[in-house]
């Protein structure tokens, strides 16, 4: 079974939220989604998922990597775990793996799309394969929140997803699961 590892910081519980329905398309594509996060003192995310470990990266078919904006750019806890990953990089533990990102922000113009790009830059680094969102999805078209071409993504108004982000998070979760399963074919 494809291994899809989904590495995520969520302090508040909206960038989990994302990660759930990441899961949930991952599974719906016939994969296994492991969600991982990093170790930090204030994470809404410790409390139910295991920390990860660069063990995790080698064993993955794929990697979703989320965080919440934090002025444009990924949470710093996610940002120390990529510099602790020299290793895996002169190894190419995930070249030519796909890849793909995800974020939550408390506003519109947080950030968000910054934040998606810089996420997506270690995994380059890395040699993983990057996948996004395309405009065949229509909710990329309807939403009026979250959702971009770069990958998933949440603006926390109520405190949950709408209708669209959902829709939009699982299908990149079903999008890298397949994309997995047909470069391992």
């Amino acid at each position: 079974m494809t291994q899809v590892l989904i590495l995520y910081y969520s302090r508040g519980g909206a960038t989990q939220q994302l990660a759930d329905a990441i899961a949930e398309g991952v599974a719906s594509a016939g994969g296994e989604a492991l969600l991982r996060t990093v170790n930090t003192a204030s994470d809404a995310a410790s409390e139910r998922d295991l920390e990860v470990n660069t063990k995790d990266l080698e064993q993955c078919d794929a990697l979703i990597l989320g965080s919440p904006t934090r002025f444009g750019h990924m949470a710093s806890g996610l940002q120390n775990f990529w510099e602790s990953t020299s290793a895996q990089w002169l190894s190419a533990t995930l070249a030519d793996k796909p890849g793909a990102v995800f974020t939550s922000s408390s506003s519109l113009h947080g950030g968000q799309e910054s934040t998606l790009l810089s996420l997506a830059l270690p995994l380059l680094h890395h040699g993983m394969l990057l996948v996004g969102l395309p405009y065949s999805e229509p909710a990329l078209h309807q939403t009026d929140s979250g959702g971009s071409p770069y990958g998933a993504s949440h603006v926390d108004h109520s405190g949950k997803l709408t209708d669209h982000e959902r829709q939009l998070a699982v299908a990149l979760g079903k999008r890298v699961a397949s994309a997995a399963q047909k470069l391992m074919s």
